[in-house]
């Protein structure tokens, strides 16, 4: 039986050639193609694949937040990331949203094949790169006397995705728009946010989510 999989990737050429390589897999078959993060989520629950390939940054959500969201509704539901980041920030976000394995787009498709193979078996895959990424900071950590994992967000589902949305620069207008609520929904989320962080600009809200690997946005 072949492996179904969706793949989530805001870039056209991306997807193209990663879908011409799953394309000439025999063991797998596209069950569907995503642009952004929430069609990732709609087409992962209504197509039911075995495997989402997700990319890190996607247009109107984050990777982490649709990782999130996808392993939550769909129990069972395996999400390997396959993303062009190979930082600990963004890697241990990834991680801690569900995802069950790494690969970066640097591999070669037979790595890809493993870890999808792995993935689907239970297993944790991390390419050989990434792995190198998390033990340097395993390591670092130990050095400095704090071994332990960083804090989880104190924010909601809700909240951490009108943090990512404003850290990208958008109106509460616009937020509003995309997330299908008021502006004085949105207001009063941002209002919460600060409150939760302590933090009391959009500038501080903006450096706080490209530390948490919520943004890749600069200032």
């Amino acid at each position: 039986m072949k492996v179904r999989v969706l793949l989530a990737d805001d870039h056209v050429l991306v997807r193209q050639g990663i879908g011409v390589l799953l394309e000439q897999d025999p063991d797998v078959e596209i069950a569907g193609v995503a642009a952004t993060g929430r069609d990732a989520i709609a087409l992962a629950s209504s197509l039911k694949p075995d495997l989402v390939l997700m990319d890190v940054v996607m247009t109107d959500m984050n990777g982490a937040e649709a990782t999130r969201q996808i392993v939550s509704e769909n129990p069972g539901m395996k999400v390997l990331v396959l993303s062009m980041y190979d930082d600990q920030v963004h890697i241990t976000t990834m991680l801690e949203a569900g995802a069950s394995g790494y690969v970066l787009k640097t591999s070669a498709y037979d790595e890809l094949a493993r870890a999808m193979r792995a993935v689907l078996r239970g297993e944790l895959y991390l390419c050989g790169d990434i792995t190198a990424v998390i033990v340097k900071s395993y390591v670092a950590k130990m050095r400095a006397g704090s071994p332990q994992s960083p804090a989880a967000l104190p924010l909601s589902t809700r909240e951490r995705e009108v943090l990512t949305l404003l850290s990208e620069g958008k109106s509460s207008k616009g937020i509003a728009r995309l997330l299908g609520v008021s502006p004085k929904t949105v207001d009063s989320h941002r209002m919460h946010i600060m409150k939760k962080l302590s933090i009391s600009s959009i500038a501080g809200l903006t450096r706080y989510a490209m530390r948490e690997g919520l943004t890749t946005a600069e200032l």
